[in-house]
């Protein structure tokens, strides 16, 4: 290469290298240029938006962001790794979920529906458990493993022996048919405890009371229509109340609708020493006191009869009033709901 040409391609490699500064230097300045954006509150919806099903991507190892902790104390309750996944959607009420360790699966109601449906945990298949359900809400398993379901259209308390026959455990109290039972469990005593508001009195959840009853009191609805021989005639008669389910059969109150009014979910603590109730708000024709959404305990006697009552949590939490329905304690004696 000639001196002449040299000093070119110098001369060329000097004016590239310049225009590449220039162009690096640019965005530097048009950035320095815009106003940054004002302070906001970290928002509550993930971004991009948060795919939920099975085929959804893996959270965060340590945590799930949508997991919110308003107590410091939550952190040593939840396990870290889990993440929310939503199992299936179809349902048109999904209620009742109840977890049979034996058969690894869980159980629960479509109340509208009228069926019982379960998830199996090896393959994640759903399936139609049982069909008709009268409508069932509340479900359990007791000490022998055996189902217990509270149906809103027969308005009673049924348990699904082993050998897959039915018990009534309890439909009526005192000669007069029970509202529509809410949620039942199961005490090692061999007593069965259970809600009994007056939801389940109402076209989409069971059947409206017969022509005069509080759910139908003008008459205009036919309680009748879609249902089979002898549904759809009962008629409201009881107080919104707690009832227990001796052994033998018996059915006693316990807890009355002036002490808990609208009654829905129910647990006990982990020694059975304790009884939670849940109080809800109002159902349909309902005159009585009415539930403000709050949880009381009671103290259970040796005597199965219940004592001491306590407002245990109004559900205020940082000033938003939170409504409570199904609850459970675990084996620290923590309350879920």
């Amino acid at each position: 290469m000639t001196k002449q040409a040299s000093a070119r391609e110098l001369s060329r490699r000097g004016v590239i290298a310049a225009a590449g500064i220039g162009a690096m230097a640019l965005p530097a300045i048009a950035r320095a240029q815009t106003p940054p954006a004002p302070a906001a509150p970290p928002s509550t919806i993930t971004t991009p938006p948060r795919d939920f099903s099975p085929r959804g991507a893996p959270t965060t190892y340590f945590s799930d962001p949508d997991v919110l902790t308003v107590d410091p104390s939550f952190g040593a309750l939840a396990q870290p790794n889990a993440s929310i996944m939503r199992l299936w959607t179809g349902a048109l009420w999904a209620e009742g979920p109840a977890w049979n360790a034996q058969g690894r699966y869980l159980l629960w109601s479509d109340i509208p529906n009228n069926r019982q449906l379960r998830w199996l945990e090896d393959d994640g298949r759903v399936s139609v458990f049982r069909m008709p359900s009268n409508n069932s809400n509340g479900n359990s398993f007791d000490f022998q493993g055996r189902q217990l379901s509270c149906e809103h259209l027969t308005r009673r308390v049924v348990r699904y022996e082993l050998d897959g026959s039915i018990s009534v455990l309890a439909d009526s109290y005192q000669g007069k048919r029970l509202n529509s039972p809410n949620d039942v469990v199961a005490h090692p005593d061999g007593s069965y405890w259970f809600t009994d508001p007056p939801y389940g009195g109402q076209l989409y959840e069971g059947a409206p009371d017969a022509a005069g009853g509080a759910s139908n009191a003008q008459g205009k609805l036919k309680p009748t229509l879609g249902q089979a021989v002898g549904m759809g005639t009962y008629k409201r008669e009881l107080p919104t109340n707690c009832y227990r389910v001796a052994p033998d059969g018996k059915i006693d109150l316990v807890v009355t609708e002036q002490q808990v009014p609208d009654p829905n979910g129910l647990c006990f603590s982990p020694d059975y020493k304790k009884l939670y109730v849940v109080s809800t708000g109002k159902g349909p024709g309902d005159t009585g006191p009415g539930g403000k959404g709050d949880v009381y305990s009671f103290d259970v006697g040796t005597d199965n009869k219940v004592s001491n009552r306590k407002l245990f949590s109004d559900f205020m939490v940082d000033g938003v009033k939170c409504g409570p329905d199904g609850v459970r304690c675990d084996v620290s004696g923590n309350l879920w709901a």
